[in-house]
Parts: C-alpha cells; structure tokens; sequence
C-alpha cells in the first residue's frame, strides 16, 4: 500500500542539504523525486521516496540531525490550510487536537495522539512507511515541526518537560540541545513530546472563529485518506504496538480516527 505525504515536508530541504555540501537536486533525482515538487508544497508524493530522501542525506554528508535541521526553521504557514486552522484555535490544547486529527492529510504514515497522564501530557508519534529501512531522520522532523508548532503558541524560550526517541543517541547532541533543551532521552520506547498538563490551556488571544471556519472548510474538502486497505493499517499498527504492551482494539482505533465498532465492521467486510 503506498502512503503520500505532502511536499511541503521538504521545505528547507535544499538549503539544509547544500550547507552540508549536497547537491539536493540531484538526490531528488536519485530517489525518483523531480526537483520540481519542490515549488508545489501542495502535491502529495510517495512517502517512500521522501524516507529514504532524507536517510540518505544524512548518511553522506555525516550530519546526524539532518530531518531536526529542516524542522529548526518551520513556520505554521509551512503546514498550508492546516497550520491556518491550528493557528485559529481558542486554546493550545485544541490546536494540538487539531494537529493530531488532521496530520494524516499531510502525511498518511504519521499517526499523531494525545494522552494525558497526571500533570502531564504526552503528544505520541507512530510512523508507519510500510518500507524496512531506518525512519529516523523522518521521525526527528516529524517530532521537530511538532515542537515548532508547540512554541508558536508558548514563545521561543519555552521548552518541553522531555522529548523522546526510540532510536539510539547520536555522537553528537549539539542540535538536539539547541532546538528542544536538554531533557531529550533516547532509546525510549515512543517517540514524542511530554509537556506540562496546564502548558496547554493557555489561551490564544489572536484565536479566530470565522478563519477557523474557513481553514477547516479547506481541509475537509481537501483530498480524503484513502479507506481501502485496512486490513494492512490495522496489522502494522498491532505489530508495532505489541511490543510497548499498549495494543488493544481502542489503541488502534484513536490512531486510525474511527471508533472500534467501525474497524470491526470494516475488517468484516474485507473478509479478515
């Protein structure tokens, strides 16, 4: 099953890509990616192509942080009609409810929850590409346009309680410090951000109700994720969640957007 992310996922990529001493045009080429993608933030693209983009880049000029470079910059205005919409929202509680409900338009393997636990929450990422192959610079991005998105609201000199990442340490933590402070713990076993519970009730005084209407309107008539192939979501996500013990029908259910009843309904009707 192929999954599509949007282009706009590789803003910054060039400039990150030639301070490193790449030609990004040429690795797009090499992936199978046409440079011009790059001037149509809105064009959906395998996100295959855009995994291995970014591990590559990585790999040949030494630059660990690579995806966390991209994500240093990112506005919400990189994330289109759905950073208008979070941008709109009366609360940062309900901008991260947002960001978590329609992250899937920008990127159909990025699964996005929210759970509360005591004076904390916790903004848990699942990234499914359905390619073996390392995720990590993927993941950092991901995690990083989050953060980027979490300090629009809160002011440039907040930090998070923690960050976390499954995947091990790099040599070198310099950017990670710089970007996120210094509680960020690797070899975790999820991938996210734990801030303080009351961080996101702050109020947005700038909040619009009428933009919110319209950004919503664009994003509910934007293209919809594709609905066939549960039965592939649904295994993938019960693999990877077994191992961190949380999988249960309801699990998967909140990271696919639809409730249990309906996921039993639809695997029925796909003979599984």
């Amino acid at each position: 099953m192929t999954r599509f992310i949007r282009s706009g996922s590789l803003t910054n990529f060039p400039d990150v890509a030639r301070k490193a001493g790449l030609d990004p045009d040429r690795l797009l080429r090499e992936v199978g990616l046409p440079p011009g993608c790059l001037a149509e933030p809105d064009l959906m693209i395998p996100v295959e192509p855009v995994r291995q983009l970014l591990e590559t880049a990585a790999e040949r000029s030494g630059v660990e942080a690579f995806g966390l470079l991209m994500a240093e910059a990112r506005k919400l205005s990189s994330l289109g009609p759905l950073g208008m919409f979070v941008r709109e929202q009366s609360t940062l509680r309900e901008a991260v409810e947002a960001f978590a409900h329609y992250a899937r338009l920008l990127n159909e393997a990025l699964f996005l929850t929210l759970e509360d636990s005591g004076e904390v929450t916790v903004l848990r990422e699942e990234l499914i590409v359905g390619h073996a192959g390392s995720v990590r610079q993927s993941t950092e991005l991901a995690i990083g346009v989050a953060f980027q998105m979490l300090r629009s609201f809160l002011g440039p000199e907040w930090k998070p309680r923690r960050v976390c990442f499954a995947h091990d340490a790099p040599r070198d933590r310099t950017v990670h410090t710089r970007v996120f402070g210094r509680d960020v713990q690797f070899g975790q076993d999820f991938n996210g951000i734990v801030c303080a519970r009351r961080d996101l009730m702050v109020a947005n005084p700038h909040a619009d109700p009428t933009m919110a209407r319209y950004a919503r309107k664009l994003l509910e008539d934007s293209q919809p994720v594709a609905t066939e192939g549960l039965a592939a979501n649904v295994r993938q996500l019960v693999v990877m969640q077994l191992s961190s013990g949380r999988c249960t029908v309801e699990r998967v259910a909140q990271l696919l957007r639809i409730d249990g009843r309906t996921i039993g309904s639809r695997l029925a009707q796909e003979g599984q």
